[in-house]
């Protein structure tokens, strides 16, 4: 990616910026770029041209520019705000605010972020980076974890501080950064006041299964809701968040329960604290079957909810091993249908 960048920008005044910078000086894969430049829109667009990505305006009222390329992979194209040295002052921490010309030439580094990655530390470039974009606050936490970086002791102290400003933080961006926390990010998130800021809470559930989507329901619970989640993760907070721990491991118990929990039965009985069910469950899944004994059409009754809960009948029947056949099925709902 750089060396196109490279030949779209040559000649021009134009800086590789940011942490793809970051990521090379620590011998991390690049996957995505961060380039200023004096006409990020023309620059996008010869880079799209020539790499067969797809360009498009990331930010009109920065003049961000973004090419996706395959794979995922991006190439970021913003103005610089000035010189290249008052440009990197408006970044975030030290690490993150060193600069290499597109044409080749010396680190630009005005805040002293080569030495921060060597003592391995997360240092703010100035004090007003949180009241600025108060979503770093939480940048701050999930970088700790993925550079394997400790906050510099002013900086921490100043997180410590502002930690109330999270709540300020564009929703979305909020989630997207929860996402990537592992459970011990969410520990460094309650330790540094974060988490009360937001809403959630920790307690023994935050390690009972691992996946991100679980680690969200498990620490803010039913303030979820508050959050901006996807449809389909709030149908997985609904199911975890209603859940009722089976009574037994019983086929019928297990049957219900997966009725009201799948697809996400073994999370809910993580967030039940029950996981000695989850053979059970794991059992009953593999013993579905492929198709109904019958459909809602041939149970001879007008459509509505009686239908739906005769054939709920005949699956959990059929479950349990006491119908196995289509006439058996027939004539449970024709008894049923009768009380």
């Amino acid at each position: 990616m750089g060396e196109l960048v490279h030949e779209v920008l040559a000649g021009q005044e134009a800086w590789f910026v940011g942490g793809a910078v970051r990521d090379e000086l620590l011998g991390r894969p690049i996957v995505d770029v961060d380039v200023v430049c004096s006409d990020p829109a023309a620059a996008a667009r010869a880079y799209a041209k020539r790499s067969g990505g797809f360009p498009f305006a990331l930010s009109e009222q920065h003049s961000s520019w973004r090419v996706v390329l395959d794979g995922r992979r991006t190439v970021d194209f913003t103005p610089v705000h000035g010189s290249i040295e008052s440009d990197l002052a408006r970044r975030d921490f030290t690490v993150n605010a060193i600069a290499i010309p597109v044409d080749g030439g010396e680190h630009v580094d005005p805040s002293g972020g080569r030495e921060d990655l060597q003592l391995r530390l997360l240092r703010a470039v100035s004090e007003t980076i949180f009241e600025d974009d108060p979503l770093r606050l939480l940048r701050a936490v999930r970088l700790e974890e993925e550079l394997g970086f400790r906050l510099a002791p002013l900086t921490e102290e100043l997180v410590r501080k502002q930690s109330q400003l999270v709540a300020k933080a564009a929703g979305e961006r909020v989630v997207a950064e929860l996402g990537r926390m592992t459970a011990a990010g969410y520990r460094r998130l309650d330790e540094l006041g974060l988490l009360r800021s937001l809403g959630g809470t920790i307690d023994e559930r935050l390690d009972a299964a691992d996946s991100p989507r679980y680690r969200l329901v498990a620490v803010f619970k039913d303030q979820v809701r508050r959050l901006r989640v996807s449809a389909e993760t709030r149908r997985y907070a609904r199911a975890l968040l209603a859940a009722e721990r089976p009574a037994d491991a019983s086929g019928r118990a297990i049957h219900r329960f997966r009725r009201s929990t799948e697809p996400w039965a073994v999370d809910a009985l993580a967030f039940l604290a029950a996981p000695e069910l989850v053979p059970a469950v794991e059992h009953a899944r593999a013993a579905d079957f492929a198709e109904p004994l019958v459909r809602g059409d041939e149970l001879g009754l007008p459509p509505g909810p009686e239908v739906g809960r005769l054939l709920d009948l005949i699956a959990e029947e059929r479950a349990v091993g006491t119908i196995s056949t289509r006439a058996e099925a027939l004539e449970l709902a024709r008894r049923e249908a009768r009380k």
